[in-house]
């Protein structure tokens, strides 16, 4: 009688689970289906199929939005953003755990406090500060704001799973005469891999696909990222709804490829930081 209500239980939570991610599935079905359609049939039915399949859109958009040169700006400032954030935060964290001062506490303290302080409230004093220092209209300005924000999430998460990396393994290499530098980047940082892999991961989802930041700080229409160029598809008095589609599509597949080829690291950078030892 257990296994039977077990295992109705279970068929249950499986099939809710089934229905849920078809809900979140569908409005993946909805952009993909009306951006391989003629504006006028988008507006005919956005629901069904595409009579044929039409690929105008995706030639425009490469052409409007000079995709390889927004394609261009967004890797290249997600690349040297998450190795900025990974190389501060794990150096943050690791003297932060191997150095429990009440100084050092209380910066944690704080890293962890500015989590919760929404960008929104800050956004225009960011834009006075940056163009004071000269950080306005630059990839590196930029890049600079994003280890600002970035950092305090990156510091609790390598905190949490630096403190799970047994103290002998560096004491033994210390006596073997090893510097404090060539602890941390011999010893400890390689061991620091599931979740360096899970930061960069979920630094990519966030910085690829940021809009807010970037139409703050960039105004040149050469640096602009993904997110911005599409946007321009949106105006006062038209919205070109089928181009639109297209660039998201075209922006929206190198992560979502990225995410499913790394995505296994995720859940094992998280848990393996709540194993002591």
């Amino acid at each position: 009688m257990n296994k039977s209500s077990y295992g109705g239980k279970l068929l249950f939570l499986e099939i809710i689970g089934i229905i849920i991610g078809i809900l979140f599935l569908v409005p993946f079905y909805f952009v993909i289906v009306n951006s391989m359609k003629t504006f006028s049939e988008l507006l005919i039915n956005s629901a069904n199929l595409p009579s044929s399949l039409y690929f105008g859109n995706y030639m425009k958009v490469w052409t409007i939005m000079k995709f390889p040169k927004v394609f261009t700006n967004s890797l290249l400032i997600t690349v040297f953003s998450n190795l900025g954030l990974v190389l501060i935060s794990s150096m943050a964290a690791y003297r932060l755990v191997r150095r429990p001062t009440k100084l050092n506490n209380t910066i944690f303290m704080l890293f962890v406090a500015a989590m919760v302080i929404p960008f929104q409230s800050i956004m225009i004093p960011l834009v006075r500060v940056a163009s004071e220092v000269g950080l306005m209209d630059s990839r590196i300005g930029l890049m600079i704001c994003y280890f600002g924000f970035g950092v305090s999430l990156n510091v609790f998460l390598y905190h949490g799973f630096i403190k799970s990396i047994p103290l002998e393994i560096e004491e033994s290499a210390r006596v073997d005469g090893s510097s404090p530098y060539g602890v941390f980047w011999r010893i400890v940082f390689p061991l620091l891999k599931p979740m360096t892999v899970t930061i960069i991961i979920l630094n990519s989802l966030w910085i690829w696909n940021d809009f807010l930041l970037p139409s703050l700080v960039l105004s040149n229409p050469d640096l602009r990222t993904i997110p911005l160029a599409t946007f321009s598809f949106f105006g006062q008095y038209t919205k070109q709804w089928d181009l639109a589609l297209a660039a998201l599509v075209l922006g929206v597949l190198p992560i979502i490829i990225f995410f499913l080829a790394m995505q296994k690291y995720i859940i094992e950078g998280i848990t393996a930081g709540s194993v002591k030892g």
